[in-house]
Formats: structure tokens, C-alpha cells, sequence
């Protein structure tokens, strides 16, 4: 019986994560659930997660995450789900000195150094794109070292060789193993930053090396970027730096639906593991019941996968499908169903194929 630990988080959190436990129950009549805190609301209220939280993830076979919110000047956060047209939001306000992402903090903490995010065509008429970006998910710019003195900030960018190999020798093994025929693309920008991405070109390189049978090229980050949009069908797998794996892997949230179709999954060497939809907390639908469910639902085929369940995992991915092909969307798509309306349309047709 497996355990399931959920952390809804912020804003449109609580409505996807409860939708996507649904269809996993729906597909793993077997998994258990337990719920845990984590987000700015939780940080309101007690000072950050609490210490069960840690302990949750930590004994659970797997995590489902929401979305968290930062406090900002008011208005939309960035990466909002939302896709109706809205002003610029604002750049967030700083951060009160203790609080921290707390998904940062989960993968830190656990290390789960590489973040999967797949992007496939689910939408009528759309070109087909069927591909994962596999993003080292604990250091580059995101190592959190960064000063300021008067108007001068710098962060340093933090590669090293040891995380670049584990990134790049993951796609050949484990969750993110390139699929038989597979190309794998090394995405980097060595040309301009030599010794960072130097290193991390080197790295990946000679992992490439021993696994012969694979076909592995290499591409600059706005070559990547380009061919993203005028051709995605090349690419299979991108393995790429952490800032560049979280944009590269915006764009293709872009290609295929949008941020509210999404899901990710970040894993490590052990046996925890977090999966969440890509979108933020969208404070601006939170609670109208527009929010799109599907990057959390798939997020949950993931979970299941990682589980060892893939026949559980394909019948959430093709309830999914038949959904948006039946036109049950929500307003991002351009359709008029609710999250829950999308819900229990998938949960239905999981049932069914049983």
C-alpha cells in the first residue's frame, strides 16, 4: 500500500492537488494519503514548515506539491496559471529574511537534483512535440550565493563536475533514461560562459562517451530556444544547466497548452521524490474554480510511474486525453468547464478503463 504525501500549498494548490489525488485513488484504488504544510500561508501562520512536514515527505513513497506564493507588492504573481490577458505583475517585494521557497528547500534538503519536465501535445490540431528537458535542479544560479553592497548585486554561478555528471548520467538511467532511439541534446552556453558551462559541457560529454549507442549533440541555449519554436519535433531529451532548464522548459510549457497542462518531477539518487505542476499559485483565479488541473493530474501520472504502477499512469494520461478531446477544458484552453468539472470527467473515464 503505498503512501502518498500531499502538499497543496498556496492559492490554486488547494484546488489541483485534491483533484490529481482523486484520480490517483481512482487509478491506485491501493495508495494511502497523508497531508502535509509547506507555503507562505503555512510561513504566516507558523514561521515556515513545520518539522512534520520534513518527516512526511521523508517516510511517504512519494509527494505531490501544489504551488506556494510569495509575498509581492499585490498584484498577479509571476508564473501565474492564469492565461487571460492581465497587466505585467509586479516583481516580488523582498522576501522576509527567514522565509524560503519551500521547494527549493525540499530539494535541497533531500537532494533531488534532477527536475523532469516532459512536454507532449495534448490538444487537438496541435503539432505533435513529445519531449523531456531533464534540468539540473540544485546549483548554477539557483545556489542561493548572492550579496549586495549599495547598487552592486552579484550571484555567483556555482557548476561543478560532479553535479553535471550525475545530471547528464541520469538521462541513461533511472526516471529520465532517454527511450531506445532517443537523441540526447546537451544545452549549454560555453562559448561565452567558458569556464561554468565549460565544465559543464566537459561533464556531460564524457558521459556521453560511454554510452555510445546513444546519439548525443550539443547546442547553445539560443539555438535551443530558437529551435524550440520553429521545430520542437527534433528534440527528444535536453539535459541543460538549472537557469536554463527552468526557462527552456517554460517555453515548452508554451508549445503545448500553456503552464496549466505542465507536470515535473524532481528525484535524486534516493528514495524521495516530489512531483508538482509547473504553474504558480495564480492568486488572481484562485478559489473561481478556472484552475486548470492538468499539470497536477499529470504531475500524478508521474508519481505513479515512479511508483512502479505504469499501467495506473497511462490510464490517468489517457483519461486526460479523452477529456480534452471531449472539449472538458478549462477557460486557459478556451474552453468553459470548471476544475472540478475537468476532475471528475478524468476520474470518470479512469474508472471506465479499468
Amino acid at each position: 500500500m503505498p503512501t502518498i504525501c500531499l502538499i497543496a500549498g498556496d492559492g490554486v494548490g488547494q484546488e489541483v492537488v485534491p483533484a490529481a489525488a482523486d484520480a490517483i485513488a481512482s487509478a491506485l484504488p491501493s495508495a494511502r494519503f497523508v497531508t502535509a504544510e509547506a507555503g507562505w500561508d503555512c510561513f504566516v501562520r507558523r514561521g515556515g514548515a513545520p518539522p512534520e512536514t520534513l518527516a512526511a515527505v521523508q517516510s511517504a513513497h512519494a509527494t505531490l506539491f501544489g504551488a506556494t506564493q510569495s509575498p509581492t507588492t499585490g498584484a498577479p504573481a509571476p508564473g501565474s496559471q492564469s492565461q487571460v490577458p492581465n497587466p505585467q505583475p509586479p516583481i516580488p517585494s523582498p522576501q522576509p529574511p527567514t522565509y524560503r521557497s519551500p521547494i527549493l528547500a525540499l530539494r535541497r534538503h533531500f537532494d533531488l537534483y534532477a527536475n523532469l519536465r516532459p512536454a507532449k501535445s495534448i490538444l487537438p490540431g496541435a503539432p505533435p512535440i513529445d519531449l523531456l528537458i531533464v534540468r539540473e535542479n540544485t546549483e548554477g544560479l539557483y545556489s542561493g550565493q548572492e550579496s549586495r553592497t549599495g547598487d552592486t548585486a552579484i550571484a555567483e554561478r556555482v557548476i561543478t563536475g560532479k553535479a553535471s555528471e550525475r545530471i547528464a548520467r541520469r538521462i541513461r538511467t533511472g526516471a529520465a533514461r532517454a527511450q531506445p532511439g532517443a537523441r540526447v541534446t546537451i544545452v549549454h552556453k560555453a562559448n561565452v560562459l567558458k569556464i561554468t558551462d565549460g565544465l559543464f559541457r566537459e561533464s556531460c560529454l564524457a558521459v556521453a562517451r560511454d554510452y555510445p549507442d546513444v546519439e548525443t549533440e550539443e547546442m547553445l541555449v539560443g539555438a535551443a530556444a530558437m529551435w524550440l519554436v520553429r521545430d520542437p519535433g527534433r528534440f527528444d531529451v535536453i539535459v541543460t544547466t538549472n537557469l536554463f532548464g527552468d526557462i527552456l522548459s517554460d517555453l515548452a510549457a508554451g508549445l503545448i497548452g500553456g503552464l496549466g497542462v505542465a507536470p515535473s518531477a524532481n528525484v535524486g539518487a534516493g528514495p524521495v521524490a516530489v512531483f508538482e505542476p509547473v504553474h504558480g499559485s495564480a492568486p488572481d483565479i484562485a478559489g473561481t474554480g478556472a484552475a486548470n488541473p492538468i499539470g497536477a493530474l499529470l504531475s500524478g501520472a508521474l508519481l505513479l510511474d515512479h511508483l512502479g504502477e505504469a499501467a495506473a499512469a497511462s490510464r490517468v494520461r489517457a483519461a486526460v486525453q479523452q477529456t480534452v478531446d471531449d472539449g472538458v477544458c478549462t477557460p486557459d484552453l478556451g474552453g468553459r468547464a470548471s476544475t472540478s468539472d475537468v476532475t471528475a470527467a478524468v476520474c470518470r473515464h479512469v474508472r471506465e478503463a479499468k
